[in-house]
């Protein structure tokens, strides 16, 4: 298959916004729409694994930008322990403040795009896993996102009888979250704060029927109850259920990454 250059030869750059690392690509000045695209990452990922999606986004006029999430990349820290490891032994201790944390810093981060680059204040997001489960917070408290698409991810942070992703017949226990991790959830998980969603952006969620790690239920659940409190959320929720997927399977699947660029785009509007 012919490569298209154009999205190739797009330069990645660096920055440090309040100690967050972030990448970013530009878009030329003549395919600018003066707009800013967030592509975020699965757990363990950083700001350097959705290099591609960056280059998409700005190929289509996006200021595209990534950051390494809490406890990722350069933010790691000396531990030892991988953070999968961390994450799957003791999940709501150390989940809940990486979607808190990181959901806030994308905010500072949105904000000092738009300040450094004069940029405009519609923005789109998007990711893989955890990084749709960052977006879709996002959405919740920043009402600049206009379109959110999240693959294989969750509005729900409390996920009971989630299992573990190269074993479905494990059940993960989740523990018990800190004190700061509980504030974040009681803030900021999409699931139990349908109030944020009021200015409900256009969303976007592709799920897998075979993935016992994000269950399509808690996705469904969230739209029922949108759908209660907002007329209009039934036609801003597109929730697609691919029959033949299970989580790794659905995140590795470049048609459905290629779908949420799109959509994130608005190419499919």
């Amino acid at each position: 298959m012919k490569k298209d250059s154009k999205i190739e030869n797009k330069t990645i750059e660096f920055a440090s916004v309040d100690n967050v690392p972030v990448a970013f690509c530009r878009p030329n000045e003549n395919e600018s729409n003066n707009s800013i695209a967030i592509w975020l990452p699965y757990l363990g990922g950083d700001k350097e694994t959705g290099v591609k999606e960056l280059q998409k986004l700005a190929s289509h006029g996006y200021f595209a930008l990534s950051i390494d999430p809490w406890m990722h990349g350069e933010r790691k820290g000396n531990g030892n322990n991988e953070i999968r490891t961390l994450v799957f032994r003791d999940f709501k201790a150390y989940m809940w403040q990486i979607l808190g944390i990181t959901t806030m810093d994308v905010y500072r981060v949105i904000d000092w795009a738009i300040q450094s680059y004069k940029l405009g204040d519609n923005v789109v997001a998007g990711g893989l896993s955890m990084g749709g489960d960052i977006a879709i917070a996002l959405a919740g408290i920043d009402k600049r996102v206009r379109r959110v698409s999240a693959i294989a991810s969750s509005p729900d942070w409390n996920r009971s009888g989630m299992t573990d992703v190269m074993d479905s017949k494990k059940i993960i226990e989740q523990g018990n979250s800190t004190a700061f991790g509980k504030w974040l959830y009681d803030k900021l998980n999409p699931s139990t704060n349908i109030q944020n969603f009021s200015n409900l952006p256009f969303i976007h969620v592709e799920l897998g029927a075979l993935d016992t790690h994000i269950n399509p239920i808690w996705t469904n659940n969230f739209k029922n109850k949108l759908c209660e409190s907002y007329p209009n959320a039934e036609h801003k929720i597109e929730i697609v259920i691919n029959e033949d997927c299970n989580h790794l399977s659905l995140i590795q699947r470049k048609s459905i990454i290629d779908k949420a660029i799109d959509f994130m785009s608005e190419k499919n509007k």
